[in-house]
């Protein structure tokens, strides 16, 4: 259990697909049948039955030979003026057409980083003239799991050889994780520089820039700037217009001009919460056998932006203060209170997000340097994502303070 469990786990999820539940017999007459069962309880279609003196050969390295693991395409994303750069990176990326072997995407939350991480990944899947691509897909937290179970249960070795000759692409998300943690940044770098030594591909993506990114070596800090590096922007009116139209033809379903455009005019700094509005007013439109039009479209924004977002650093410390029962001098004040700690970070996510500030702007409102900030927006982040009780209750404050 202690020195092999993790192992078996991966093992097992990347062959069936899905993380089973591995029961462990310690009496020395095991059942004669104890299969991998599914984390609902049912047994895995196709899985072997281990008998106690067979030897399950459960592969240490699973090469994925199709790019069905990834949700995004090239296909499905829309170019703009504020995402072109990064597209072309991309796309170019997988192409060969540029001379580089790491590709950096940076943006905002919910701006479509990773739905070209993913598209990159499944794009050079196909291309590959392997059969049997082996690509790793992981975030960074992920990644520094991986290393700390490793290290507890010394198989550091079979760590390295995992991340360093058992893969050829290496797509890593939220790499702002490692900052502050230096053990954990030595063996990325190390590994960054395995992979390009041997001529594989890297990519990876945070909502930070590296030269934003405080408690990182500098020598990973220039190793992650060495590549293409490609920033995201808020998309422009056009941009999210189109962004409705095209969505709404992959529901099948076609959606009045003054529909999108008003749909993009409320909704302007988010494309996830954009396209979760028009999906909420499709279903909406189906359940009640009725069309789409404006007033059944303003029903449904009634839940997001009803105005358009032109919110100030003032106004959003006042809004969070609010939300949170606090008075406004509480937010720059000295205080470590863990509601007063979640509101501020709120306001640091929130004033990311909907000004134009830097982190050093941001810090200096709220009395904090630049390095608190950065870690309060990764907090927020990084608890939404993951939808822990606290990802909840933050995600639902934003909405509200949203609205």
């Amino acid at each position: 259990r202690e020195r092999l469990m993790g192992q078996i786990l991966e093992a097992a999820k990347e062959v069936l697909g899905v993380a089973p539940r591995i029961i462990i017999c310690s009496s020395k007459k095991a059942p004669e049948k104890t299969p991998l069962s599914l984390a609902n309880g049912a047994t895995a279609a196709g899985s072997a039955r281990v008998k106690e003196e067979t030897q399950l050969a459960l592969p240490i390295q699973a090469p994925v030979s199709r790019a069905t693991i990834f949700r995004y395409s090239f296909d499905d994303f829309v170019v703009g003026p504020c995402n072109e750069l990064a597209f072309v990176a991309s796309t170019s990326f997988c192409s060969r057409s540029i001379s580089s072997d790491q590709l950096f995407l940076c943006s905002g939350p919910g701006l479509g980083k990773t739905h070209l991480v993913q598209a990159v990944g499944r794009e050079l899947v196909r291309e590959c003239n392997r059969s049997r691509v082996r690509i790793a897909y992981l975030t960074a937290e992920e990644f520094a799991c991986h290393l700390i179970m490793s290290i507890k249960s010394k198989q550091i070795e079979q760590f390295k050889a995992r991340f360093r000759d058992n893969i050829d692409i290496l797509l890593l998300e939220d790499i702002h994780f490692f900052q502050g943690k230096e053990k954990m940044q030595n063996e990325f770098l190390s590994t960054i520089k395995s992979l390009q030594n041997q001529g594989k591909k890297v990519v990876f993506s945070s909502t930070f820039l590296p030269r934003e990114l405080e408690g990182l070596d500098g020598h990973l800090v220039s190793r992650l700037c060495q590549g293409f590096l490609a920033v995201i922007e808020k998309p422009d009116f056009e941009t999210r217009v189109k962004i409705v139209h095209t969505k709404a033809r992959n529901f099948q379903v076609t959606i009045p001009t003054e529909v999108g455009e008003l749909l993009a005019e409320k909704i302007q700094n988010d494309v996830r919460q954009l396209e979760s509005c028009l999906q909420n007013l499709i279903f909406k439109a189906r359940l009640l056998k009725e069309k789409i039009t404006l007033d059944l479209a303003w029903q449904v924004l009634k839940n997001y932006g009803l105005e358009e977002q032109s919110l100030d650093l003032q106004r959003i410390m006042q809004f969070v203060a609010a939300a949170f029962d606090l008075p406004v001098e509480a937010l720059c004040s000295k205080s470590r209170k863990k509601q007063c700690v979640l509101a501020r970070n709120t306001a640091f996510y929130l004033a990311r997000k909907y000004t134009d500030h830097s982190l050093k702007e941001i810090g200096q409102k709220f009395n904090r340097r630049h390095s608190t900030v950065l870690k309060g927006i990764a907090r927020v982040e990084r608890e939404i994502n993951k939808q822990t009780p606290l990802g909840r209750q933050l995600a639902k404050v934003i909405e509200r303070i949203e609205r």
